[in-house]
């Protein structure tokens, strides 16, 4: 069964967030709160890990669209490509947030997606997601975890999510209820800004 640990975001317990790294470190899968829903999560250096998830997802792991969760706009350059001032404005205001920005990729991408044109830049508005990124020491490779439930698209209570994914992952964290609305997508990588998918977020500052 998967370890448990609760961490309130306003203050995030440094011990608690360096458990969860730990895992993260040793190639474990992690789920964990962001600022829209609960994301399923492991360190993007693991390859092993990023294997599972993949799987876990019914994917094959350089067909999978993951979004790479940051903790600032700082190493940015190690997994996108140059992009211009415009651009970074953008990304300056509307992060942390809950949006995924769809950004041309880098040559210096890991090996499981050297292959990828693009991806998806996510830095959720949510200490504890960033706490965990800030510690790990670079970015988490992240999907949402999605509910079977017709009504419900998204699992938001924690205890659940344990009770649904507890021999899957190594370690779920109860960051309180998760929203159930996704992060608004914006593909960033032509001229013109594309809304992908319209999710939490005023689209309004764009």
């Amino acid at each position: 069964m998967a370890a448990f640990y609760k961490i309130y975001k306003e203050n995030p317990n440094p011990r608690e967030i360096a458990k969860v790294v730990s895992i993260l470190k040793s190639g474990g899968l992690i789920i964990y709160p962001t600022d829209t829903v609960y994301g399923l999560g492991c360190d993007i250096t693991n390859l092993k890990a990023l294997e599972r998830i993949a799987r876990i997802k019914g994917i094959k792991l350089d067909k999978a669209n993951f979004s790479f969760v940051c903790y600032d706009l700082s190493n940015l350059s190690d997994y996108v490509k140059q992009i211009d001032s415009t651009t970074f404005k953008v990304l300056k205001r509307a992060l942390p947030g809950p949006y995924t920005f769809i950004l041309p990729g880098a040559r210096t991408l890991p090996n499981p997606f050297k292959k990828k044109k693009t991806v998806g830049i996510r830095i959720p508005n949510n200490a504890i997601a960033l706490e965990i990124v800030r510690q790990l020491g670079n970015p988490i490779v992240s999907t949402s975890i999605r509910d079977e439930d017709e009504v419900l698209e998204y699992t938001t209570d924690p205890e659940l999510i344990l009770e649904k994914w507890g021999d899957i992952v190594d370690c779920v964290v109860d960051g309180g209820y998760g929203d159930n609305e996704p992060s608004t997508i914006i593909d960033l990588s032509d001229i013109e800004p594309l809304v992908i998918r319209e999710g939490k977020g005023d689209l309004d500052i764009f």
